[in-house]
């Protein structure tokens, strides 16, 4: 039996996979981020990532519905609390609606994911049922593009405060909160990760784990892109580029690429 990687060189490999396969790198986040995105293609943006946003607390529930360790629990719960937020205010959750208030959208009608594309389903789908049926090292380790996080929310801030007219301190509020509470969720999630991957075959599977993540977020811009880009076939039952649309501060097809 192969003896495991030392801690240095494991989270190196760890590292590397997001160097290699963060969706930071997809065309369709180039194109938003430099201006390049019409206003249909910024709320198909925002319809479709919104069903991510509201399936990670029910991840993170099914996570903590199997975990027996205290600490882990105890740890972990304030994910939830971070996405939920309390009965009345907070959470990033309410701040992502926010964002589809500013791009001219219903937050009822994105909070319902009527127009939700069936790739951006199945992939997001896919996480939940990973984190409820994996082992507790792989479920962490799913987590961890977390890591990599922090880089792509800046350079989202800027590329949209850059770009749009809509990009003020209420609609990026969710990026911006997301830097403060990323880098805790990052340290706890890799040091267990790295506690717990005693040997080699630990240690691919847990790498495995976050490939497979990557592969999600990867996926849900994928089918993004082929519905809202090129070549542009909405699938049936995806966002028709008009419904929930309430309001805009820019030219209905235009984006603000000065």
């Amino acid at each position: 039996m192969q003896q495991a990687a030392d801690r240095e060189t494991f989270e190196a490999r760890l590292r590397a996979v997001g160097a290699a396969r963060y969706h930071d790198k997809h065309p369709f986040h180039q194109q938003l981020h430099a201006g390049r995105c019409d206003m249909t293609q910024v709320r198909a943006w925002v319809i479709n990532r919104y069903y991510y946003q509201s399936r990670i607390p029910m991840k993170d529930a099914a996570f903590l519905s199997r975990c027996e360790d205290l600490q882990l629990r105890r740890a972990w719960r304030n994910r939830i609390e971070d996405h939920d937020g309390g009965l009345e205010d907070g959470g990033g959750i309410r701040r992502w609606l926010k964002l589809a208030e500013a791009v001219g959208l219903d937050p009822d009608y994105v909070a319902s994911t009527r127009g939700v594309l069936a790739g951006t389903r199945f992939a997001v789908d896919a996480y939940v049922h990973f984190v409820r049926e994996k082992p507790m090292l792989e479920a962490v380790a799913s987590s961890l593009t977390e890591m990599f996080a922090p880089a792509i929310h800046a350079n989202r801030i800027a590329g949209l405060i850059k770009h749009y007219a809509f990009a003020d301190d209420s609609a990026l509020a969710y990026f911006r909160q997301r830097l403060n509470e990323a880098p805790k969720e990052v340290a706890f999630g890799l040091n267990y990760v790295l506690d717990h991957a005693d040997t080699l075959e630990k240690q691919d599977a847990a790498v495995a784990a976050l490939t497979f993540k990557t592969d999600v977020l990867w996926s849900q811009l994928d089918a993004l892109s082929h519905a809202y880009v090129n070549p542009g076939h909405i699938p049936p039952g995806g966002w028709d580029g008009r419904k929930g649309v309430i309001g805009t501060r820019e030219p209905e097809n235009e984006g603000n690429s000065s």
